[in-house]
């Protein structure tokens, strides 16, 4: 149990929800979104190296599925501060007993959630409303030459995205499916 996040465990090991605990009076609240130490003992390895922000328009984008292969690997916590999302997980970490399993869990600027995602996972999210922003922090700074992705839509990771795949990027909508040859990333 941590003092600022109640840590509630997914099917995949290392794969965390966090709900932050809000504490507040009448003029509002307060949420810690990072703490150092009581990530650190959740698994979190290294430093925050990057903190970005997203903003979606339009409700059923999809931006994902997201990875850095070794040496470049990152932990990201992930927070919805604005609107609802759909966030999904993918671990893609080579010999994994849970290997392309995925965990999708919801993330609202209301429900107070946030998502502790180990390296060797894939990830993205879908919009389930309009004019949502997400806040993520790295372990590592982002690496171009490091860089992959899942098709979002691809049958084999078999993601039940609750609205219509919408407004793709380019670079997203051209990610590959997986062949009978992914055998992952070193996580």
């Amino acid at each position: 149990m941590s003092a600022r996040f109640e840590v509630v465990p997914t099917a995949i090991q290392g794969l965390l929800i966090l709900n932050r605990r809000r504490l507040g009076d009448d003029r509002g609240f307060l949420t810690r979104l990072f703490c150092a130490e009581e990530l650190g003992a959740l698994g979190w390895d290294g430093p925050v190296s990057q903190v970005n922000e997203t903003g979606t328009t339009h409700a059923g984008t999809v931006r994902g599925m997201h990875f850095q292969r070794a040496p470049f690997g990152e932990d990201k916590l992930v927070t919805c501060v604005a609107g609802t999302v759909l966030d999904v997980a993918v671990d893609i970490r080579q010999g994994s007993p849970t290997f392309l399993h995925h965990v999708a869990v919801e993330l609202s600027a209301d429900n107070a959630r946030s998502l502790l995602i180990p390296a060797g996972f894939a990830h993205g999210f879908q919009t389930l409303t309009d004019a949502v922003r997400m806040i993520y922090a790295h372990s590592a700074p982002y690496r171009a030459e490091a860089e992959g992705g899942l098709h979002c839509q691809d049958p084999q990771l078999a993601i039940a995205w609750p609205l219509p795949v919408a407004h793709l990027s380019a670079r997203d909508a051209g990610h590959p499916f997986l062949g009978p040859s992914f055998e992952g990333i070193a996580a």
